[in-house]
């Protein structure tokens, strides 16, 4: 039960970095330069967002 536990708090971590990532940088690059760049931005959250779940570690050094 432990095991399932950890496995979906780490399973919501990940999502939620991703899709945080995506939506953040996707809404500056709509309300800075209209859909290009939010297309662009958005991809560049997906990737951040993605190293930043891959790496918890790093994630808890940037927020303190």
């Amino acid at each position: 039960m432990r095991r399932l536990f950890a496995t979906v708090v780490k399973c919501a971590r990940v999502v939620s970095s991703i899709l945080g990532g995506t939506a953040s940088g996707a809404f500056y690059g709509w309300q800075r330069h209209g859909l290009v760049d939010a297309i662009a931005l958005g991809f560049v959250g997906f990737v951040a967002g993605a190293f930043l779940a891959s790496s918890p570690r790093l994630l808890l050094e940037l927020l303190t």
